[in-house]
């Protein structure tokens, strides 16, 4: 997908940020234990913190003139952003692992941007964005785990 630029690539961004608000308040409503509810209804939050962050650089109202919107990009984003649908019969550890790439192509794409931007503060929102969306993958990782190799009695 070339042509893109900057301003689209974040526009972007702030829908998958959306698509994931409301994957992991459906997951957070499917756990039977408190403890991956409360972590699912934690990163519902960051993610809408991170759509508000980038509404807010679309708007200007972070480094004011340091987002560069009008450079084109073409790093293949179109890859980061085709993702499988969600059925109904998707099981739990292939809904993690869903999970997982997502948070792993959100981090690629804030690496991105934040190599295309001089030092600065969009800079460091670009990769703080990317250091928490690793932070979500592990998370996602680890429920994969648990699910997909469950603990039995034996050890």
């Amino acid at each position: 997908m070339s042509g893109l630029s900057i301003e689209d690539v974040v526009r972007r961004a702030i829908e998958k940020e959306i698509e994931s608000q409301n994957l992991y308040t459906e997951l957070g409503q499917k756990m039977n234990e408190a403890a991956a509810r409360e972590t699912f209804q934690k990163l519902t939050k960051q993610e809408k913190a991170h759509q508000q962050l980038l509404e807010q650089l679309l708007r200007g109202e972070i480094g004011a003139g340091d987002l560069i919107k009008g450079h084109p990009v073409d790093y293949q984003i179109s890859e980061h952003f085709k993702q499988p649908e969600i059925s109904p019969d998707l099981k739990l550890k292939d809904i993690f692992l869903l999970a997982a790439s997502r948070e792993k192509a959100a981090h690629e794409i804030y690496l991105e941007l934040a190599r295309l931007h001089p030092s600065g503060e969009v800079n460091r929102i670009f990769n703080t964005l990317a250091t928490q969306e690793l932070q979500h993958k592990e998370k996602m990782e680890s429920f994969y785990t648990e699910v997909a190799f469950p603990q039995t009695d034996g050890g």
